[in-house]
């Protein structure tokens, strides 16, 4: 759903989740003053709350930094693996 800016009479703005159906408010839900609905210059997404990675966003050819990490780890736990006897 959209998410849509409003500004109430005294100036303050909020943001609220509509249908593009929905008709637009006409007074803020918790204050009951008189709001317009202000013009956003990003549509698109917003992307609030966790549950983004850096390794969401990584360009193909790049490493993430949790592949670096792994890489790492791998190279460290061979060195520090002490080898086996031969089996006779």
């Amino acid at each position: 759903m959209p998410t849509y800016t409003y500004r109430r009479k005294d100036g303050t703005t909020f943001d609220i989740e509509q249908r593009i159906t929905d008709d637009r408010l006409t007074t803020c839900p918790t204050t009951g003053q008189p709001v317009e609905r202000l013009i956003s210059g990003g549509g698109g997404l917003v992307f609030k709350g966790s549950g983004f990675y850096q390794t969401d966003y990584v360009r193909s050819g790049q490493k993430s930094h949790s592949d670096e990490k792994a890489d790492n780890a791998s190279s460290s736990d061979k060195s520090a693996t002490p080898a086996l006897p031969p089996a006779q």
